[in-house]
């Protein structure tokens, strides 16, 4: 018998995020034609993450054309905003499940550190949008040698 650690923290974390979800999908939900729920907006998912040399954020943009998303970033914080269309429905179909999402999308991330703003690069590949921005020479770490007397 194999003895389990059960982490009531974690358990609570889970149920947060569940209700985080609920309560967006609410707040960010109307009514559609069909009586059904249509969803105003919608948000990539994201990564951030930083090296010595830089902040990197990647998010996920299947079937969105890179020329139509909008990169800005300012001072401390990097915005994207696109739009994504459906195909047109088309009257033959019988849907059991749609759950493709369309419509305009706009995600703002702090940045947690000083950046070069105007040295950011961004790629698209794979469905992945890939954000480098250069940190700012006053934060990034330096390596000095321990000289022995």
């Amino acid at each position: 018998m194999n003895i389990v650690r059960w982490d009531p923290f974690e358990e609570v974390g889970t149920l947060r995020r569940s209700m985080d979800r609920m309560l967006d999908e609410f707040f960010t939900r109307r009514p559609g034609r069909d009586g059904r729920d249509q969803a105003l907006e919608w948000e990539p998912a994201v990564e951030m993450f930083e090296t010595d040399q830089a902040v990197v954020v990647r998010a996920e943009m299947p079937n969105i054309d890179p020329k139509t998303v909008d990169v800005t970033v300012t001072d401390g914080a990097l915005t994207l905003r696109g739009e994504t269309r459906h195909e047109e429905e088309h009257k033959g179909r019988n849907y059991f499940r749609r759950e493709l999402r369309a419509g305009a999308f706009t995600r703002t991330l702090p940045l947690p550190t000083e950046v070069k703003s105007a040295e950011a690069k961004a790629t698209y590949k794979d469905g992945v949008l890939e954000v480098k921005i250069p940190k700012s020479e006053r934060v990034r770490p330096t390596s000095v040698k321990v000289q022995v007397e």
